[in-house]
């Protein structure tokens, strides 16, 4: 359906990330106008400005609404970048069209619903011009963020792109939206022609850690950043740890370390032959070991014992945690395999005891 997508978004000269930046709020004319013109004059090309802000509670603010379009136009006509901006509704989608902003994306928020992201499709049809890009629901389910990206190219839209800004996770985390890098690579392979950018600044919530982000990011192969920058983040109405000036958003660019890939595969190539008879191996191993698993199965149903042996799992979880950080793996990493590998064990042992064929 959307395999053909053709990438209208690729990276800028110089193998340089496309960038799209500005504050998260347009606040005042002067305060867009000033963080515009420093970062046109650092050569980013793409502005953007949240004119509607969606907040957790009432009181806050809300953006400035209309208004706001008029400074970007301003933005777009005394520098010549293009604009972007969020919208969450029907109306918010008319207003920016008739404004002629550049570029509209679609928040967490808004693409967590699926009849909020009908609306706007509903209102985007007859303008396939515009290119339009959609963030990651709130909440890890890539199966939402694909419908939400469908929806709007069953509207006729083929500029379309993705931004994966992070997950709402409860409680306290380094991050203030956690990354789970795992969704937008599976999205990236599900659909390849669809440009992927990367929110350093809603991941990371603090602005010492939109360089890092933003590298890993790089790294991994995002077509671009999205990034909060204003003129005096210190001071700003929203999101204010979150953004940076023009110039530290200039320096941490700069400081980005773009990796080739055009260089000869040979070695890699190899590297991968090696991976793949170690994949190989591996699920030899694991069937082994479920043939062992089914053996318990069949004593247990013999001797009418429970399938979960709660102690005996707690043991094999410590012990294989504790020997894999001895390795040089993460326990998390490897508690995440083992009670994967339970949860298998417990499926074919119960299959057993039921008398049901594996």
């Amino acid at each position: 359906m959307m395999e053909d997508l053709q990438s209208i978004i690729s990276q800028s000269i110089d193998n340089k990330p496309m960038i799209i930046a500005g504050p998260c709020s347009a606040e005042t004319e002067e305060q867009v106008i000033n963080t515009a013109m420093n970062l046109a004059n650092n050569g980013i090309k793409y502005f953007r400005a949240g004119i509607w802000k969606p907040r957790t509670k009432p009181g806050g603010f809300e953006g400035i609404g209309i208004e706001g379009l008029n400074w970007l136009k301003r933005v777009k006509e005394e520098t010549g970048m293009y604009t972007c901006t969020e919208v969450a509704t029907k109306a918010h989608v008319e207003a920016a069209l008739n404004a002629n902003i550049d570029i509209l994306w679609i928040g967490a928020r808004t693409s967590a619903n699926p009849f909020a992201m009908q609306e706007i499709a509903d209102a985007l049809v007859g303008h396939e011009d515009k290119t339009i890009l959609v963030k990651n629901p709130v909440n890890p389910d890539i199966e939402l963020w694909i419908g939400a990206l469908q929806r709007i190219y069953n509207a006729g839209i083929r500029k379309l792109g993705a931004i994966h800004r992070g997950f709402s996770a409860y409680g306290k985390h380094l991050y203030r939206n956690m990354p789970q890098w795992h969704i937008p690579i599976e999205l990236h392979r599900r659909i390849p022609n669809l440009p992927i950018f990367c929110d350093p600044s809603h991941i990371g919530g603090l602005r010492e850690l939109i360089a890092p982000i933003s590298q890993q990011a790089i790294d991994m192969g995002f077509e671009g950043l999205i990034i909060e920058s204003h003129c005096d983040p210190d001071n700003a109405w929203s999101d204010k740890s979150q953004q940076v000036t023009p110039d530290v958003l200039n320096y941490i660019i700069n400081t980005l370390v773009v990796r080739a890939t055009s260089q000869s595969t040979e070695n890699l190539n190899l590297l991968r032959q090696q991976i793949d008879e170690l994949d190989n191996d591996l699920i030899e191993i694991l069937s082994k070991r479920m043939r062992v698993c089914r053996e318990i199965g069949q004593y247990k149903k013999e001797h009418h014992m429970q399938v979960v042996q709660t102690r005996r799992y707690d043991d094999i979880l410590k012990s294989r945690i504790k020997l894999a950080e001895e390795m040089e793996m993460s326990g998390d990493f490897m508690k995440t395999v083992l009670q994967a590998i339970h949860e298998e064990s417990v499926r074919q042992q119960i299959e057993i005891i039921n008398g049901r064929k594996i």
